[in-house]
Parts: C-alpha cells; structure tokens; sequence
C-alpha cells in the first residue's frame, strides 16, 4: 500500500512538472544573463570579468592586446535582449571626454541614456578610452604599438559585442569633447562602420590654430607629460596628424549623417551662476572651422551652436536627446 501511494506521490509530482514548472524553469534559463566569457576578437582580445549590474547594465573587462593591457566597456541592453535570444541589435556607441574619474561609466552616470534608451531598440556601447587616449593609436616614435585605442574600439570591442551579446551591423556613434573628436575619425578612419557620428563640444580639426596646443594641455593634465607620444609635434610630423584630422578628410564623411553641436563657454541655461569655462571656446573654434568646410564642399550636416553654455555634461545630455533624430535612422529605428 504504502509503494502504491508512493508511486502515485511521483506520478502526481510529475505531471505537475510537465506544464509549469518545466515552463518557469526554462523561462529562468531564458531570463539568465549570457556571458560571452568563450567569445574572442580576430586578435585573442577577450572578456575576463563579466559583471551585471542590473537587468540592463552589464560590465566588461577585456584583455586587450592592443591596450597591451585589460580595458573596461559598460553595455546598456534594450529591455527586450533577454526575451529576445535569437535577436541582434543595432549598436549606439557613446565617447567619453578626457580625464573623467568615472571612465567608461560617465555616460551612464552623468546623464539620463539609461531612462531615454529604455524604449529604444539598441544596445549602447561606452568603451573607456583611458584619462586621455584621443581615440587612436599611439605613436610613440614608433618604439612600441599600444596602446591602439582605435583598434580596442573598432575592432575588439566591436568584434566582442557583436559576436557575444548580439550587436548589429547598423552603428551611430556620438562623443563628447576629444570623444567627439573619435565619433569623426572613426567614421572616416573606418568607413562604412558608423551610418551616423555627432560630436558634441569636439575638436574635429585637430590642426586648427591653437588646438594643438589644447591636446598638449590635455595629454598633461591626465599625466602624459611626453605628448609627442601621441602624434609627435604637429610640424615634423604633420603627415601623422593630417592622416587622423577628420578636417582634412571631410570627403571620407560623405554619406554619414552628421550632427556638431557646441556652446561658447559662457554662462548658459544648464549652468550654476557665474560659470565659464575656456574648453568650450576653443572647441566651438575648431568645431566652425569643421562645419565651414562642410558646407563649403557640400557635406550635408546638422549644426547647433546654441551660444552660451559650458563644457560639461548637462548640455551634452540635451545634445543627445536633440542630435537623436540624427542618429536614429542609421541605427534602423
């Protein structure tokens, strides 16, 4: 009797496994985070540490050939990647600006892109590019090869994302400051990669009068006292900074949606009283002599110089939102 009873017990028990149980338990493994801890770029650049903030918000340490070292990326996934499995994603990629303490997390910690891509269908990729690492190879007088910021980016980042967390091949790509700078040079470095780039207070004319100088003030304020490491003087070496000056390449920009934004430097709107700042003038500068020689050549753009304002980030949170219809139809939304 007491055999029968148990085996009624395991067929009971088991009939309730078959509907929802079996149901939640494979929603569970559904809803679980995927880690791409097996996934690899073209060079071995591969994720060490995965690490999930919420359901949304995922870090990423790689080991980075081209850093020569180990590099730090925040992902922020749409709301539907996990119910999704067997979806891919178009890829807003957001650049930081140089010796900001939180790196790679400041978009998501200074502005609102969590909330206002909540009901967007991309993934938003925020690399680290060091205290200040322009967004390119280094050249270090041809002593060593890293790092290559642009290959950890282009290439390692890119490759990792949408090889282990279902990035697309549709791509926007915006920055801030020198992170500006890189949304231009990668879209005419690696042309084709980006459908649209927005510079936000940028320096898309690294010769301009006066702004080699900035990237020198730059490179010694996040502790680069040698800055001819990055692209040597800007005379005796002039081929290099021509080569990565997306001024000189505005002809490799056709067909990419463009959007240059900047303030003077004054106290603007976003600011506490009595702000200014000198960053924000001297980039307004090399930003107008951009757009110039945009509209010179017939390089179709969208520009907003919204006078006063500071270099910082309230403004480039309303850039984001304002240069969206920009970068939206590249991503196919």
């Amino acid at each position: 009797m007491r055999t029968v009873r148990a085996g009624r017990r395991r067929r009971r028990w088991a009939s309730l496994l078959t509907l929802p149980v079996v149901a939640m338990i494979a929603g569970a493994a559904l809803a679980a985070p995927v880690s791409a801890a097996t996934v690899s770029a073209d060079d071995g650049a591969k994720v060490v540490t995965e690490t999930w903030i919420d359901d949304r918000t995922v870090d990423l340490e790689i080991d980075s050939p081209a850093l020569g070292t180990t590099g730090m990326v925040r992902l922020i996934v749409p709301v539907n990647w996990r119910a999704e499995p067997t979806r891919t994603w178009p890829t807003l990629w957001l650049l930081h600006g140089c010796c900001e303490p939180v790196d790679y997390r400041s978009w998501d910690q200074f502005t609102d892109v969590k909330a206002f891509t909540a009901d967007k269908d991309a993934i938003v990729v925020m690399p680290t590019d060091g205290p200040a690492g322009m967004y390119t190879k280094w050249w270090n007088f041809g002593l060593k090869s890293t790092p290559d910021w642009d290959r950890f980016h282009t290439e390692e980042v890119r490759q990792i994302v949408e090889r282990g967390y279902r990035g697309g091949t549709k791509r926007a790509i915006a920055g801030v400051s020198i992170g500006g700078y890189g949304a231009l040079a990668y879209s005419f470095l690696h042309k084709g990669m980006f459908g649209a780039a927005a510079s936000y207070s940028g320096i898309p004319n690294t010769l301009f009068p006066g702004t080699p100088e900035v990237i020198q003030g730059i490179l010694v304020r996040a502790g680069h006292y040698n800055f001819f490491d990055l692209w040597g003087d800007e005379k005796a070496s002039f081929p290099i900074w021509w080569s990565r000056n997306p001024y000189n390449h505005i002809d490799d920009l056709r067909g990419v949606e463009l959007y240059i934004s900047c303030g003077d430097g004054r106290t603007g709107p976003l600011d506490p009283p009595g702000q200014s700042d000198p960053l924000e003038p001297a980039a307004l500068l090399t930003s107008r002599s951009f757009t110039d020689k945009l509209k010179l050549m017939g390089v179709p753009a969208t520009v907003d110089y919204y006078g006063a304002g500071t270099h910082s980030w309230p403004y480039w949170e309303r850039a984001l939102h304002d240069s969206w219809p920009v970068l939206a139809p590249a991503l196919g939304l």
